[in-house]
This record gives structure tokens, C-alpha cells and sequence, in this order.
């Protein structure tokens, strides 16, 4: 059920959180969470994580879940609300972007850097569901980013581009995108924007619409509802992620490290299986579990597998 403040989660009393925030290169206010060990002495640097929410989501859910364990692993590790969304700032509200999202990151890890307590040769990114494509976007060209690691990555302009699975017609692409190019006409004259469709179904039925069902009972149920995370995004945000790709620099990791963290049974699991290689980006398959469940279920996140890719690539 819902905690004090919305967490989703209780902050084990191993851990301190200190609400922060600073500006992207944009100049949104960014707000966000710090998370360090009761026992954190600041006087030694220490290894630094970012940790990006689900597509939709926001940091009170499963960034703190992720964070709450690993800042007890010895990280120091940053949480924040993305861009127009949640507790951060920018209008139009719940616009999203590649670009934006992406620099969201960055600017995380301009702030991490600029802290004394941080090592800033020794700072990875963590994403979740859609963030796990902004962090791997990020990273190919922010070589601070010394480790990258996602659960359940969904590339977001993959999806948009070509629908789930490659569902998305030429037709149908088309119509989309006239019909959006309308959407912009009417905002311009000041309508407000139009929001799509909720991707977290409010009444649940598996057998009509399994991925939204699953997303829901995550999103629309005590479990991980919070009232600034309505899965919607605005209709106009569409045509930039089909325009951009996210991946398509993602060899320039290299030689750094990647983990693909994915739930045997998610029906996201193509994104990460698709850019998976046998160099420097590797799968951990987590037996038994669906998309959402690595979104906040402590005893099914490979937080060893996690904690053990960071020790040996934070260097």
C-alpha cells in the first residue's frame, strides 16, 4: 500500500534520503533524491549511481526501491523525476522527449560529479523500463558513464516507430502522424494538450489487453500508485522519439560495460535481447519474472548480480 509521501516503499533505517534538485543544460529544475548509508563518510569518495524511472513512472517508486538497497551496498545513489514530469519542472506537463530525457541523465551525473563525497571516475547509470533506453542513449556519448545497467529496457523510440512487436503499419504510422500534426494546430492556438491514452489500465482483464493489464496492476493499484505517475504522456511527444532514434550509437559504449537485466517471462524482453551482444553488453535473465515485476519486488531483483556488475566496472 502507499507510504508516508507517496514512497511506495519503506526507507530501511540503514539509509538516509535527502531531497535535492539542480538544472539540466535545458534550465528545468530537476527534483530529486539522494540516497547514502546511515553510516556514509564523506570524507572518502565514494562510487556514484543514477537510477531512471519506468517510462511513466517517478522516482518515489521503483528508482527509490533500487536505491534504497544499493546506497546499503555502499553506493551513493541518485533518484530523480524526469523533465515536465512528477515533482520537476518544465511545461507543458507530461511532455516527453529523447533528447530531454536523455539529458536528464546527463545533468544527474553533472551533479553527482560536483559532489565532493563522489568518486567522479567511478559513476554508472541504472534505467528502468523506458530509462533503461535513455541510459544506454546517454551513455553512448558520455563517456563519465563508466557502467550502464537496465531492468526490463524498452526502447522507447523503437516503440513508438514501430508499435509493440513491430505491429505498427505504414498505414496506420501515417494516420497516426496526421493526426498529430492536427493535435499541434489546436495547442498552438492555446488548446491544452491532448494526453494518450492511459498505459496502466484502470479496470483490469488480462485476457483483452494483457500488457496494459500488467502495467496496471502495478500503476492503477496500491502496489505502485502515485499520484504524479498517470502513465500519459502528450499525443505531440510521439513524432520526436519516431524521428530519433535512441540506440542506434549504442557500439560506442564499447569497451565499457553493459547489463541487461530481464524477466524470463516480460514481454518486453526483445528490446534488451536485440542489442544484447557477446562483447561488452550482456543479458541476466531473471527466471520466472514479467516486465514489471523487477520494477519493485525485492526478492525477485538480482540486486547481487547488480551490485557485483558495478564493484567490477566502476574502476
Amino acid at each position: 500500500m502507499a507510504l508516508a509521501d507517496n514512497y511506495i516503499f519503506d526507507l530501511s533505517d540503514n539509509v538516509v534520503r535527502t531531497p535535492v534538485s539542480y538544472l539540466t543544460r535545458y534550465g528545468i529544475t530537476i527534483s530529486a533524491d539522494l540516497y547514502t548509508a546511515v553510516d556514509f563518510d564523506e570524507t572518502t569518495p565514494a562510487p556514484a549511481l543514477v537510477i531512471g524511472a519506468p517510462y511513466g513512472g517517478v522516482k518515489e517508486q521503483g528508482p527509490g526501491v533500487y536505491a534504497n538497497e544499493l546506497a546499503q551496498r555502499g553506493f551513493v545513489v541518485l533518484t530523480f523525476d524526469p523533465s515536465y514530469n512528477g515533482y520537476s519542472g518544465g511545461e507543458t506537463r507530461h511532455l516527453s522527449s529523447p533528447d530531454v530525457f536523455v539529458e536528464d541523465f546527463h545533468a544527474a551525473v553533472d551533479f553527482l560529479g560536483t559532489r565532493e563525497f563522489v568518486d567522479r571516475e567511478k559513476i554508472g547509470a541504472l534505467g528502468i523500463c523506458g530509462s533503461g533506453g535513455f541510459a544506454l542513449s546517454a551513455a553512448s556519448v558520455d563517456p563519465r558513464i563508466k557502467a550502464i545497467a537496465t531492468a526490463s529496457m524498452y526502447d522507447i523510440s523503437r516503440m513508438h516507430a514501430e508499435g509493440f512487436g513491430g505491429s505498427l503499419s505504414e498505414e496506420d504510422r501515417k494516420a497516426q502522424l496526421a493526426q498529430i500534426a492536427e493535435h499541434r494546430y489546436a495547442e498552438f492556438e492555446g488548446e491544452p494538450a491532448t494526453l494518450t491514452p492511459r498505459g496502466a489500465l484502470l479496470e483490469l482483464d488480462p485476457e483483452n489487453n494483457p500488457v496494459g493489464t500488467e502495467f496496471g496492476e502495478f500503476y492503477s493499484r496500491p502496489r505502485g500508485y502515485h499520484p504524479n505517475s498517470i502513465a500519459q504522456f502528450t499525443m505531440t511527444s510521439g513524432p520526436s522519439f519516431m524521428n530519433f532514434p535512441l540506440l542506434d550509437k549504442i557500439d560506442w559504449i564499447a569497451p565499457r560495460k553493459a547489463l541487461l537485466v530481464i524477466g524470463e517471462e516480460a514481454h518486453s524482453a526483445y528490446f534488451s535481447e536485440d542489442v544484447a551482444n557477446d562483447d561488452n553488453i550482456k543479458l541476466h535473465v531473471v527466471p520466472g519474472a514479467n516486465h514489471v515485476d523487477l520494477y519493485d519486488k525485492t526478492d525477485v531483483i538480482p540486486f547481487d548480480a547488480i551490485e557485483s556488475f558495478f564493484n567490477d566496472n566502476l574502476k
